[in-house]
């Protein structure tokens, strides 16, 4: 057997390398169509904003007392998706001054009167099309 004609003989390197490409295309074309498919595309864009919030309670007597919310800081969300849900007087959708952008940003504020001492306050962020919820910020009073 000649050892020069180990070193030439490539006949089994281009049919082995073929393969292994045909059979990574196939995967890699398997896991683009599953997504589509089973929808796990969509899921990754459909995440909650991420923002900070404040409360500051004065009691004005009776068990009850003003709240002020604050945007503190993070992504502004629009209007239309921030609520405040609670127990004792508090809840609605957000309708605090945000100027002439509908869009709540870090420094504005939302006042709640008449909020009970015992109440549990939360800002909850909830997608215009229903598909997507997450609670921001909870406030617990001094009674509860």
């Amino acid at each position: 057997m000649k050892l020069q004609q180990l070193f030439d003989d490539d006949d089994a390197v281009s049919p082995v390398i073929g393969v292994i490409l045909m059979v990574a295309i196939t995967v890699i074309l398997a896991a683009v169509i599953a997504t589509f498919v089973l929808g796990l595309g969509d899921q990754v864009s459909n995440t909650a904003p991420q923002a900070t919030f404040s409360f500051d309670y004065e009691a004005t007597g009776g068990g009850s007392g003003d709240l002020t919310i604050t945007h503190d800081g993070g992504d502004s969300i629009s209007e239309t998706e921030l609520y405040v849900r609670g127990a004792g007087g508090a809840g609605g959708q957000w309708s605090g001054s945000v100027g002439s952008s509908s869009e709540v940003r870090a420094g504005n504020s939302w006042s709640i009167s008449s909020v009970s001492d015992s109440a549990t306050v939360r800002v909850v962020y909830q997608s215009n099309d229903g598909g997507n919820s997450a609670t921001l910020g909870r406030w617990t009073g001094p009674n509860a």
